[in-house]
């Protein structure tokens, strides 16, 4: 059994003892180490605090837990039920609350769940805000309320009012999209993308839908993660439905991978490389901003329109405090996430479906064709599992030494290795116990080797 906490959150597995993955008695004290941080922390003081969750099987136990400790310190609890991870984000700052809490394990498989907290921005709390309520809750120096002074309940839904406001976005043309009479399939992995992803599309008036596993059971279809090989089915119903485009989204909405027209994948990766350059022919020099781990392909469309790039440590609350500092015009990860502050700062796949629609309406371009438009670079994602006692410090400082006089090396996140013909990146994730090592060249077998190689000298 797992748990980890970090800047993504407090993850585990559910089940086992009290010592071990996310269970009701850890569920409990970090629920109430947040509030206590919050009532010393948050700037709104209003005690109130948005609950939302995704489809898992096990996210109503947890939801009953975390509502009734926030309860239980006097905090009002805005209860959105089933919600994106967008949505509950947007929702934080529309209800002026202190912060929320997201149930969700996004990508990691079904027996996973993750406490996500936000702050009062709706954006995710800091590493040093982060540690602080793990210590509290190392601690459990906490205080309930009486009797009298416990919170409330108030039930909402904010689908709606997040899809009008992505479809109000003045880079979102409904008109266009309206006009070109798509046929669009979407995979919901039977989560809540079944709830909110044909709200969009109907709001942008493409009026041929295909759902697949679209029943928010938490029972996913296939791997949770939107990586081609768990998208076949996807591809498939593509091609079968002679359809425009493909979308698949993971189990919270906030990562986005698309299909072409003919079935193939549109890369991940390319998500936010392709959004990015829709946007910067709109404003030419705008910055832009994503993780290590994510393609040169950013930055490579970045520079072709006059703007900078800047690269942050893999983490969504990095990625957001790089494009605050830089201004950054879009941001992102190379794992389908995209980030457009004119929407709100934090990875939005319905923000990154409107405006690829967009693009695809406006440009009057199949996804093949858009994708050809693309600097052409081939990625490999590799994992290697991790026994508890492994020193991934030592390693990386023998693969630094090792690569020395090879490669420009950055230590900012693990080791990444970047050579003129392609990169390599090490690092510990910050979702489950493994090393992920991805590496970028111009075909995937140089990607490969690239990392074949360096996993060979671990």
């Amino acid at each position: 059994m797992s748990l980890i906490a970090s800047i993504s959150g407090i993850r585990g597995t559910i089940g086992g003892s009290t010592t071990e993955g996310l269970n009701p008695t850890n569920i409990a004290a970090f629920t109430s180490a947040y509030a206590e941080f919050l009532k010393v922390n948050s700037p709104i003081g209003s005690r109130k605090v948005v609950v939302g969750r995704d489809g898992r099987i096990s996210g109503e136990m947890v939801e009953q837990i975390v509502v009734g400790t926030l309860l239980a310190q006097g905090f009002d609890i805005v209860r959105l039920g089933f919600s994106s991870t967008p949505t509950t984000e947007i929702a934080v700052d529309l209800e002026k609350a202190d912060g929320g809490i997201i149930i969700t394990a996004s990508h990691n498989p079904r027996h996973w769940n993750a406490l996500k907290l936000l702050n009062h921005r709706g954006e995710f709390l800091s590493k040093e805000e982060g540690e602080k309520v793990v210590a509290l809750a190392e601690s459990k120096d906490f205080d309930y309320v009486s009797v009298d002074e416990i919170g409330k309940i108030i039930h909402r839904d904010y689908t709606e009012r997040h899809v009008q406001d992505v479809v109000a976005l003045p880079t979102v043309d409904v008109a266009a999209i309206t006009a070109a009479e798509y046929t669009v399939v979407v995979d919901c992995i039977n989560s809540v993308g079944a709830l909110i992803v044909p709200k969009l599309l109907e709001a942008l008036g493409v009026k041929k839908v295909y759902l697949l596993n679209a029943d928010v059971t938490g029972d996913f279809a296939h791997t949770a993660e939107p990586l081609p090989e768990n998208l076949t089915s996807l591809s498939e119903a593509v091609r079968e439905k002679k359809a425009d485009v493909g979308f698949a989204v993971d189990p919270d909405v906030d990562r986005l991978a698309i299909i072409c027209e003919d079935g193939t994948p549109f890369g991940e990766e390319n998500t936010l490389i392709a959004v990015a350059d829709y946007l910067l022919s709109l404003t030419p020099g705008g910055n832009t901003v994503s993780n290590l781990s994510s393609s040169r392909g950013l930055r490579d469309i970045t520079l072709g329109h006059g703007g900078q790039h800047y690269s942050a440590k893999v983490g969504e609350v990095n990625v957001v405090e790089k494009m605050k500092e830089v201004g950054a015009l879009i941001g992102g990860e190379g794992n389908g996430g995209v980030i457009y502050p004119l929407a709100h700062y934090g990875r939005d796949a319905i923000v990154g479906i409107a405006l690829f629609l967009t693009m695809m309406a406006k440009r009057f371009l199949k996804p093949t064709q858009i994708h050809r438009l693309l600097p052409q670079y081939e990625m490999v994602k590799k994992r290697v599992e991790l026994k508890p006692d492994t020193d991934t410090r030592a390693l990386f400082d023998k693969i630094e030494k090792n690569y020395k006089g090879q490669a420009e090396i950055c230590t900012q996140d693990g080791v990444k290795l970047d050579f003129p013909d392609g990169w390599v990146h090490l690092r510990k994730s910050n979702t489950e116990p493994i090393l992920r090592i991805y590496a970028e060249a111009a075909t995937a077998a140089e990607a490969d080797a690239l990392a074949d190689r360096v996993i060979k000298d671990l």
